[in-house]
């Protein structure tokens, strides 16, 4: 309808334009399309509104009321957030404001809010204050359009805001149920301010009228009026507009809201509007109504509004946000330091952020690797699951078969390349192997971590942190049996609990001793001499001492020290030595915690020695898990870095496997799992990856991830992939020793097909070991440059023959993400099912059947053999209530049995079980096999020979 078509209403009236009506119309089809959504779409939750409110303001009360019942009939969820002003809570002049920007950004990082409020005028509030509060709502929940960025992007021809000024928006609306066309119309808009009139002008030229803009002071205000064949009033003086000013047909839309004196109300005051209704309804030929038409429109639009809001927060949600980095693949694979300086990272944020983690969750260390908060998993709690995939593999040469590359190659094709959320979990390096022979865990060629050379050097100091905390507890080991030899039972209880200020308390952990010896008393002084001696007497059998020192280099020379030869230690000398400290049951029970208070209770049950009377000495009881706890609490954090490709990958704990149980933390693995899940009733097809790596062979690695590591965090597996090598292959099928620092045999660089076949038996053992878990199991063969075609298809054939449920030939060294895509999709297609995992041995059964169903199940043993030590042990652990533990071997990695020179699938051997310890606090006992050591030591040419440092340009040289 154009403006020479407009009709009056009956004898000269103008229609009256329903807000009231149009409104209900509106909120009735948010809530049909809410219920619509929900139906096709079960992850799709009802809008949430959060209203904000400074004070007690009895008119913001009404409206609030208002909103609410609007919300409620359009089938929303609201919340009224009420915070006391400065007069009402007798607090400091800014504190209300300060609670009320706290509440709000608390509600802007919260995905169940779909839009934020802020009730305006904010009670005891100034101006500048009022901005800041309003311009701290983000700008993707600020339904009520008045943010700087909507109401910018409002004011632009080319952009489009978020969401558009209620009043505005609503005032449109109700023009255009007219019929009426404002294309080239003439717009006279009354009002300058931020809320309404500027708004509603930029608003009403994105529908191409032709507007002017007026105010108070505008000269010849009536005859530019008068021009007009829409007016909007909107300049907060009651009845300004007269009827005569109006064009003949006009329509009027009144935004105002004006009290005016009238004794026939109870109030004594009367609602108007700023046009004269009664003169202007006889002139115009729409009108609407003060009260009954913007204001109701005003409300209508902020509940469409937080439906628009909740429609795009879930799509932003559900898609996919990743954005890769492109690889340069050279033909000549470079070196992997050349590879990773070559390619620049995403900042650490943009890579949080795609995943779906919060600001507030990321604690940066630099630009390209943060820690991330574990409050993320209470946020996530009601997320399903990702798929969980572990990847071992085949016994290896001493150079390893590329499990780090293959974890990172296949995290690289699933995200990078088929579009799925893929989130790699590795263990942190340890400086051992990085500057010995073996190097980093960084990965290899174009499927690596970067920046590499932080990954691999100090990355967010958590193994430092394990290191300080592990020494603290042998430090005061020390000192507490020094002390012990050295005092009188008084003495020793009168310096444990010394008068302060006259008054003498126990300490945190002194009450739990106290607990654990049952006496409950809690002031030193109604201890009887008895129970004090008792409890300041640990009188630790020196002969059961199972805490080393730690230290993060390989050092042969510390694997048996003798300390306290200073005279000051009068005498009190003793034989230990020094783990790696990897090696360190901290380092264990980091991976193995599943937050910060179970991360506290485990330090604390560490068992570092057995008294003279036979009880377990715990970590609580020498006094210092809570300071353990202290050094590693950061520790705790996950650090996230990325891929050449720029996935995600979870870097976190580093426990060996040969001697620890050699994998990364449950913690990592559950955030990732949760940033890779869905939601209830959510399309299975969207499901995202989680892929962690087991350290060593299947027969290691795995076992203790599936026996240890899955008992604790209640998580199952859905496949495991093997990867499998032709090198390690033909040195299991008989080809000469693979050395490292020397140069391959010829037999490893040119096709041989019998020698391969022959090894494969190694790969066959792996498979069965991998069903024994009812595991789905997906080999990996990684090729190598001299490999063959023929060699490859030979290993895929046997694994298939043997077992496998895929077999897939992978040359992500060399291509990236793009060379591990058939592997991607055999795993996609391994995860489709229910996970059917199962645990190889019952817990209740003795630590000796455990220990000899693995060996004879994992290894192919005839059976083992226990020391007399290793059985002492186990009656003593068994006898103090440890019987239960699961049992995580230190084996040699280089072979399944005990004997690293034997290849292939060995048999007719029976397992040595030398000794035995405990680790309480991770909850495992680990027999040690053969001459298992927990220090390494370095070769005759170690790594570091090669690594140095440019002094012109300060990059690291050498390193891989």
């Amino acid at each position: 309808m154009s403006s020479s078509d407009i009709e009056m209403g009956e004898a000269g009236k103008a229609k009256i334009i329903d807000g009231t009506a149009i409104a209900k119309q509106i909120r009735t089809s948010i809530s049909e399309s809410i219920a619509q959504l929900q139906s096709t779409n079960p992850t799709f939750h009802a809008p949430h509104l959060v209203i904000f409110q400074l004070g007690s303001n009895p008119a913001s009360a009404t409206y609030i009321r208002m909103k609410l019942k609007a919300a409620e009939e359009s089938g929303m969820t609201v919340e009224h957030i009420q915070i006391p002003s400065d007069e009402e809570s007798g607090a400091h002049a800014g504190s209300g404001t300060k609670r009320l920007l706290e509440a709000v950004k608390k509600a802007n990082q919260d995905e169940k809010v779909s839009g934020i409020l802020v009730q305006l005028p904010l009670e005891g509030a100034g101006k500048t204050e009022e901005k800041e509060v309003v311009d701290s709502v983000s700008v993707t929940k600020d339904v009520d359009g008045f943010h700087p960025e909507n109401i910018g992007l409002l004011s632009s021809r080319i952009g489009t805001p978020y969401f558009t000024p209620c009043t505005p928006a609503g005032s449109i609306k109700l023009i255009e149920s007219t019929g009426f066309d404002l294309k080239g119309a003439n717009v006279v808009v009354l009002g300058r301010s931020d809320i309404v009139g500027t708004p509603v002008c930029a608003l009403l030229r994105k529908k191409d009228a032709t507007v002017t803009q007026c105010h108070s002071r505008t000269k010849n205000l009536k005859e530019i009026v008068k021009t007009a064949d829409v007016v909007v009033a909107a300049i907060g003086q009651a009845e300004f507009v007269k009827g005569d000013w109006l064009k003949p047909g006009a329509i009027v839309i009144d935004v105002g809201t004006n009290y005016i004196p009238d004794a026939s109300k109870k109030s004594g005051q009367r609602l108007v509007g700023d046009v004269e209704f009664e003169s202007a309804s006889k002139v115009a030929s729409f009108i609407t109504p003060v009260p009954g038409g913007v204001g109701p429109m005003t409300v209508a639009m902020l509940m469409n509004n937080t439906f628009e809001a909740a429609k795009r927060a879930w799509s932003t949600r559900r898609a996919r946000q990743l954005v890769p980095l492109p690889l340069e693949l050279k033909e000549q694979v470079p070196s992997d330091i050349e590879i990773a300086v070559a390619q620049t990272p995403k900042p650490v944020a943009t890579i949080a952020e795609e995943i779906g983690v919060h600001p507030d969750e990321v604690e940066s260390y630099g630009r390209y690797k943060a820690k991330i908060e574990l409050s993320v998993l209470n946020r996530l709690k009601d997320r399903l699951d990702g798929k969980y995939i572990v990847v071992a593999g085949i016994t290896p040469t001493p150079l390893g078969e590329g499990k780090s590359t293959t974890t990172i190659g296949l995290a690289q094709a699933l995200g990078a390349h088929l579009q799925k959320t893929a989130i790699a979990c590795v263990r942190q390096p340890s400086q051992g192997p990085t500057f010995g022979v073996k190097g980093g865990a960084a990965g290899g060629g174009y499927s690596q971590v970067i920046p590499m050379t932080e990954f691999n050097l100090h990355l967010t100091g958590d193994i430092h942190a394990v290191t300080a905390a592990n020494n603290l507890l042998a430090a005061a080991i020390d000192a507490r049996m020094f002390h012990e030899a050295t005092q009188s039972d008084k003495g020793l209880f009168n310096r444990l609990c010394p008068p302060k200020k006259g008054v003498r308390t126990f300490s945190k952990p002194m009450l739990a001793r106290l607990h654990k010896l049952g006496i409950d008393k809690t002031n030193p002084n109604d201890l009887t001499e008895e129970e004090a001696a008792k409890f300041a007497r640990l009188d630790i059998d020196a002969s059961t001492l199972t805490w080393n020192r730690v230290l993060d280099t390989n050092d042969r020379y510390l694997r048996q020290i003798t300390v306290g030869q200073a005279p000051t230690e009068k005498g009190l000398e003793r034989k230990t030595a020094f783990d790696i400290a990897v090696a360190s049951e901290c380092m264990a029970v980091l991976a193995l915690s599943k937050d910060l208070a179970d991360m506290r209770a485990r330090l604390g049950r560490m068992v570092v020695a057995s008294s003279k009377a036979g009880d377990p000495v715990t970590a609580e009881d020498i006094g210092c898990a809570g300071a353990m706890a202290v050094l590693m609490k950061d520790a705790i954090k996950p650090t996230i870095m990325q891929t050449l490709e720029g996935t995600p990958v979870f870097v976190h704990a580093g426990p060996f496997a040969n001697i620890a149980h050699g994998n990364s933390s449950i913690i990592a693995d559950r955030i990732a799992l949760k940033l890779a899940g869905i939601e209830e009733g959510d399309d299975p097809s969207r499901n995202g990856y989680v892929i962690t790596e087991a350290g060593f062979g299947a027969d290691i690695g795995m076992e203790k991830f599936c026996n240890i590591k899955t008992r604790v965090s209640g998580l199952k597996p859905n496949a495991v992939v093997l990867v499998a090598t032709i090198r390690a292959l033909k040195m299991h099928g008989g080809g000469p020793a693979v050395t490292p620092g020397k140069p391959l045999d010829a037999v490893y660089t040119a096709e041989n097909l019998d020698l391969l076949e022959k090894g494969c038996a190694n790969l066959g053992k792996h498979i069965e070991n991998a069903k024994k878990f009812g595991l789905k199991v997906v080999v990996a063969i990684n090729k190598f440059s001299n490999d063959t075609e023929a060699e490859m298809a030979l290993v895929q054939k046997y694994a298939l023959g043997v077992g496998a449920d895929y077999a897939v030939p992978a040359n992500h060294w060399a291509k990236g993400g793009e060379g591990a895509v058939e592997l991607a999709k055999a795993v996609i297609d391994a995860c489709s099912e229910d996970s059917t995992f199962k645990f190889l041995y019952d817990l209740n059964q003795p630590l000796v059947n455990k220990i000899e169903i693995i060996a004879k199940e994992m290894y192919g043993a005839d059976g083992i053999d226990l020391s007399p030590e290793a059985q002492a042990e186990i009656e003593r652990y068994e006898k103090q209530g440890y019987g239960g533990l699961p049992i995580c071997m230190a084996k040699t990695a280089l072979s399944l049995s005990d004997d690293p020179s034997k290849k292939g699938v060995p048999t007719g051997f029976t397992l040595p079980i030398t000794n035995v310890r405990l680790s309480a606090g991770a909850s495992f006992v680990y027999p040690l096999v053969g001459d298992m050591s927990t220090m390494p030591g370095l070769t005759t040419r170690p790594g570091f020979y090669d690594i140095d440092l440019n002094p012109e340009t300060g990059d690291i040289e050498g390193l891989f």
